[in-house]
C-alpha cells in the first residue's frame, strides 16, 4: 500500500512539473511572437513625411486669425494654439480634423505648395 502511494505521488509530482514547464514555455512563445510582430512593424519604412515650411505656417496663421480660429502671432511655429485653430478650421471646412497643416488643408487655404509637397 505504501509503495502504491509513493508511485502515485511520483506520478502526480511529475505531472505538476510537466504542466508548469509547458505553461512557462507557452508564455515564453507568446511573448516572443508579440516581440517579433512589434519588431516587424517597427522595421517597415515609412514614406516621406509631409511638412509645412515656416512661411506656409505663417500664412495659415494669418488665415486662421482672419477667420477667428486663432488669436496668436504669426510666428511660423506650429504650436498648440495653431493646432487648435487648425482643428476648428478643418471642422468648419468639412475636411479631416487632424490639427496638422497637411496637403489638403494647405490646398483648402489656397496656400502654394512646394514642388516636393506637390509630389507627396
Amino acid at each position: 500500500m505504501k509503495k502504491c502511494l509513493r508511485v502515485s505521488m511520483v506520478i502526480l509530482l511529475s505531472l505538476v512539473v510537466f504542466y508548469t514547464t509547458s505553461m512557462a514555455q507557452t508564455n515564453s512563445n507568446a511573448k516572443n511572437a508579440n516581440s517579433a510582430a512589434r519588431n516587424a512593424n517597427s522595421n517597415k519604412k515609412r514614406g516621406p513625411v509631409f511638412r509645412a515650411n515656416k512661411e506656409q505656417v505663417k500664412q495659415a496663421q494669418a488665415i486662421l486669425k482672419q477667420r477667428g480660429f486663432y488669436a496668436g502671432e504669426q510666428t511660423g511655429k506650429l504650436d498648440a494654439a495653431t493646432r487648435d485653430g487648425l482643428r476648428k478650421y478643418q471642422g468648419a471646412e468639412g475636411i479631416k480634423v487632424t490639427g496638422t497643416l497637411n496637403k489638403v488643408t494647405l490646398e483648402k487655404m489656397n496656400i502654394t505648395l512646394t514642388d516636393k509637397q506637390k509630389t507627396m
